[in-house]
């Protein structure tokens, strides 16, 4: 557990309802749900780790594994599939030799498939962090997936 969570989950000691908000609390400060965090709800709370996984695998914002370092997010709504949303993902899946659900090797990147980002208008769409990609083409994937490397 790289974050001491007694501060997060202390406010909710004995509460069944304290599950969800933890468990928001957890992934805001450490980017997944560990099984140490798991461990220790579940001691504080005084639920069950079954329970806390329970709700936890029904939300599909709750996430289990560390991330990497910076999250590549590649927009497959549809203005964005039909702009070429498929090939990009394609495209950064050989050069990052990941796949959308996967971390790379070095920890560095993350990359996820998304329904839709809100960024129609300049689809197709990559988002890595924050920041968003407009516009982007096979070609200015590779190029911006090599930026990110120097950078990361």
């Amino acid at each position: 557990m790289a974050t001491d969570i007694s501060q997060i989950i202390e406010p909710y000691r004995g509460q069944r309802k304290g599950i969800i908000p933890v468990l928001q609390a957890v992934q805001e400060e450490d980017g997944y749900i560990s099984i140490e965090a798991v461990k220790a709800m579940s001691k504080v709370l005084g639920v069950s780790e079954n329970d806390i996984y329970g709700v936890a695998t029904f939300y599909s914002q709750f996430k289990f594994e560390k991330p990497g370092d910076h999250i590549v997010r590649v927009c497959l709504g549809t203005a964005c599939h039909v702009r070429g949303g498929a090939e990009l993902l394609d495209v950064i899946e050989r050069d990052l030799d990941a796949k959308a659900g996967e971390t790379t090797e070095d920890g560095k990147f993350t990359l996820e498939r998304v329904a839709c980002m809100g960024c129609c208008a300049v689809a197709p769409v990559l988002v890595v962090d924050d920041e968003i990609y407009g516009k982007m083409s096979p070609g200015k994937a590779k190029e911006q997936i090599k930026k990110w490397r120097e950078v990361a």
